[in-house]
């Protein structure tokens, strides 16, 4: 084997989990290559809340986790991912200090009280035994740090970069090489063995063999950004993405070149959102994001919510605000009619009236590229102008604009208002105080897609974050970390992919660096 460079551990992909690993593995006294395939660092991570899934007992979150998990994922791996979130405060107040970065939790805010809801419930997502042993843990402020001077091309919400920055800021001090626009193309391994050796990564046109001495850490995300994988592993189609075009699986195909297992393939986090009129625009834009509501407690969920879904015979088919609506939201745009041989729900049709279109913006574009970025008007006019959002001043006129029925719609509308007048949705059950009525012209709507922030499958790994073969076994110094195989395998747990780059980040940068070099 002929290799151009070498260094300990060599890490895939620069959203938090790669930066966490790097800085463990650094730590760990390896030297470390940290590589992203795009132009500019931070991944899907920058472009998220920045809010960390945290736990005070690791039983009960354990608990918890068995539960989303479905069933499938072994119960070490959740066991480590549970007592991992429990190390997560002291863990990022700990980063924080390098730049005296304010950290706060749910905790503090639940305790401080106030008039938002949001805030003064702690806990998981849904009713599930050991909800109660979560919170989150966000940072708040980062002094002297503008996001959008240091990072101008993130297009996300705001607690994203200022995590971000922690992490990058260690990486700084600590000397860490990080090389961008470098795409990894695939591992290299002993023939014999399947023993990893290296990367073969594309820099400038010309393919450069890379040395790991210690081992290879994959945290290149997910496949979102790859139409055939999507079209394989997902159920309905098209399923559009918001975000991270250059996620196009990568690592999941290298750790298959060596016979990598998988899982979680089907599951993704995922919610219904909007096609640009400009074709060259890469990106679905998804729709407003609204807090999540506790089943339970419906009627905390206080939020307007300006519309209402119609499927592609002018039908309502859902609540259009379920409890976490960013993660369940898009799966019932993929139920596909056999009868008529198409998905009658994908695109299916949102529907407001003019006080609905002065609420609030409807969609909220998400990126992190160089030269792409798209801001939604606050009055949801620029949008009409475009075209993405069609106007008329009745619904018949709307309903032909959109290619419905004029009638069903007409219907639709009417019976939506009266449960509007009850204060129950009787056929969906979305919550009583989010109810919008829809009777003030002119009218507005727009054709919304299936759209996945982000994928959870890929390589299978044990609780050492070490990749495993379809025979159950390692493969030698090859490790996976974050959102490349997440370990949730039914549902989603906000800020649960963040807490994964943190906890898998640390578990595997430490076990790459561990290892003895192989070419000694």
């Amino acid at each position: 084997m002929h290799f151009d460079e070498t260094y300990d551990v060599v890490v895939v992909g620069f959203g938090l989990a790669g930066g966490i690993s790097a800085i463990n593995a650094a730590d760990a006294g390896a030297k470390v290559l940290l590589l992203e395939k795009s132009e500019v660092p931070g991944g899907l991570s920058i472009c998220s809340y920045g809010a960390v899934r945290s736990a005070r007992d690791p039983a009960g979150a354990f608990t918890y986790l068995q539960a989303t998990s479905g069933g499938r994922t072994p119960d070490d791996v959740l066991r480590v991912l549970a007592q991992g979130m429990c190390e997560l405060e002291e863990y990022v107040r700990g980063l924080a200090k390098i730049n005296g970065a304010l950290i706060s939790t749910s905790v503090a805010e639940a305790a401080s009280g106030g008039d938002d809801p949001e805030k003064r419930r702690v806990g998981a997502n849904y009713p599930l035994p050991g909800n109660e042993a979560f919170y989150h843990t966000t940072v708040v402020d980062v002094p002297g740090f503008d996001a959008k001077q240091r990072y101008p091309w993130a297009n996300g919400a705001p607690g994203g970069p200022k995590l971000f920055k922690i992490v990058h800021d260690h990486l700084l001090q600590r000397g860490v090489e990080i090389r961008l626009a470098i795409p990894a193309l695939r591992l290299i391994a002993d023939p014999g063995t399947r023993e990893v050796r290296g990367v073969n990564v594309s820099m400038n046109g010309t393919e450069r063999s890379i040395r790991a001495r210690r081992g290879v850490i994959l945290a290149s995300g997910g496949f979102e950004g790859n139409a055939d994988m999507k079209a394989q592993f997902l159920e309905g189609k098209p399923v559009l993405n918001a975000a991270a075009r250059t996620n196009t699986g990568d690592g999941i195909r290298m750790a298959q070149d060596l016979g990598a297992a998988l899982w979680h393939m089907w599951h993704i986090h995922g919610a219904y959102g909007f096609r640009h009129t400009d074709p060259a625009y890469p990106y679905a834009i998804r729709v407003k994001r609204f807090p999540d509501w506790f089943p339970g407690e419906q009627g905390r969920a206080r939020v307007k919510m300006a519309w209402i879904l119609l499927d592609q015979d002018g039908r309502r088919f859902m609540s259009e605000y379920q409890p976490y609506t960013q993660d369940t939201g898009v799966r019932p745009m993929q139920q596909y009619d056999p009868v008529r041989q198409r998905y009658p729900r994908n695109p299916a049709y949102m529907i407001c009236d003019e006080a609905g279109r002065k609420m609030y913006p409807l969609g909220k574009a998400t990126s992190n590229d160089k030269g792409i970025r798209y801001d939604w008007s606050e009055d949801n006019l620029r949008e009409v102008e475009l075209g993405i959002l069609k106007r008329a001043d009745t619904l018949e006129g709307l309903a032909i604009q959109l290619g419905l029925e004029p009638e069903a719609v007409m219907a639709s509308v009417s019976r939506w208002n009266e449960q509007c007048g009850s204060g129950r949705d009787g056929d969906f059950g979305r919550p009583g105080n989010t109810l919008t009525p829809i009777r003030t012209p002119p009218y507005y709507g727009a054709p919304v897609w299936a759209t996945l922030s982000n994928t959870q499958g890929g390589p299978v790994h044990d609780a050492e974050c070490r990749i495993i073969d379809v025979w159950g076994k390692p493969i030698p110094r090859l490790y996976a970390a974050g959102e490349l195989g997440s370990a949730f395998g039914h549902l989603y747990l906000s800020g649960g992919n963040i807490a994964e780059c943190f906890v898998t980040g640390r578990i595997a940068g430490r076990g790459a660096a561990s290892l003895p070099p192989w070419n000694t």
